[in-house]
């Protein structure tokens, strides 16, 4: 099979390995960083989570430093295969010399404390994306799967505004349909969805309206279509997951479909796509349905690439 090029919007691998004292780098989980020579252009947004159901020992700034550390300490250990990179020239820089592109979202601005003092600190850390929720209501919104019917509070309005001011882009994939629509009405910049997919194709919280997924395309914004099992429905495997691409491709979203795993974070993958290994098994399928070069090139590089800075 010919090397392809991957952008992959979201994954817990850093979480998960720093948690369990694992690597990023020869692991036994769904990604690691080794194996990414298998393509011809590799990036990878590591998602910085903390579940704040869990009260951390000292404080979620400090599970966010230690994360950071974490992460810039395992690259710093392979220099030849994988660097932090901050913008689209880092990326072009790193493929140039045959390395993974590595870079950094926080998900959840609970680890941020929900506090817009602290985004000056995330934007210098190179933090591409930042979702406002998880899971768990907090101070800035209520979540698809908590109080959904609570949007943008006041904070919530100023770490928007503060985020948009710095260049970090909203990631919508946990909020609430009211906190979605908020902050639709207010962005100035593009809307993601770092791993979400099409609610029209199975119907699950998690997933998007199709007048959520137009109104992501209408700023300009993005979606990175999911690999979880939960949320693709049906036979779970890569037609299942295809159904939603080709759907969101319906509502005219050539240019604003990506890739967003959501490896290393869920309980059962895209049956096909277990691992790291199993993406280029996506664009294999996709090519023998007719799908061209230059489409599929956009869908798994080219239109998350189009989202960041210089």
């Amino acid at each position: 099979m010919k090397r392809i090029p991957c952008f992959d919007s979201h994954c817990d691998s850093v979480s998960k390995c720093c948690y369990s004292g694992r690597h990023l780098f020869a692991n036994d989980r769904e990604i690691s960083l080794d194996r990414t020579a298998q393509f011809s252009r590799y990036v990878q947004l590591f998602a910085l989570y903390w579940d704040t159901a869990i009260p951390p020992e000292r404080s979620v700034l400090h599970e966010y430093e230690r994360m950071k550390a974490y992460f810039h300490a395992e690259l710093a250990a392979h220099p030849d295969l994988a660097v932090h990179c901050r913008g689209r020239k880092d990326i072009e820089a790193a493929h140039r010399d045959g390395k993974a592109a590595c870079m950094l979202s926080i998900e959840d601005s609970s680890l941020l404390e929900c506090d817009p003092a602290h985004l000056e600190m995330a934007a210098a850390d190179g933090i591409q994306a930042i979702a406002l929720t998880w899971n768990y209501r907090n101070a800035v919104s209520g979540t698809c799967a908590q109080n959904p019917e609570m949007g943008l509070t006041d904070r919530g309005r100023a770490f928007v505004k503060e985020s948009e001011r710095l260049g970090i882009l909203m990631d919508v994939s946990h909020l609430s349909p009211k906190g979605f629509w908020d902050l639709f009405e207010m962005a100035e910049r593009p809307i993601v969805a770092t791993h979400s997919d099409s609610d029209a194709v199975f119907h699950h919280r998690r997933n998007l309206t199709d007048d959520q997924f137009r109104a992501i395309m209408e700023s300009g914004g993005i979606v990175g279509l999911n690999y979880f099992a939960e949320f693709i429905g049906g036979t779970r495997d890569i037609p299942a997951l295809i159904r939603h691409l080709e759907h969101f491709l319906e509502l005219g979203g050539e240019d604003c479909i990506g890739l967003g795993s959501d490896f290393d974070g869920c309980e059962e993958v895209c049956h096909g796509i277990d691992t790291l290994e199993g993406v280029p098994n996506l664009w294999q399928t996709l090519e023998n349905r007719g799908y061209g070069e230059s489409l599929l090139q956009k869908l798994f590089f080219d239109n998350w690439m189009k989202r960041l800075h210089d």
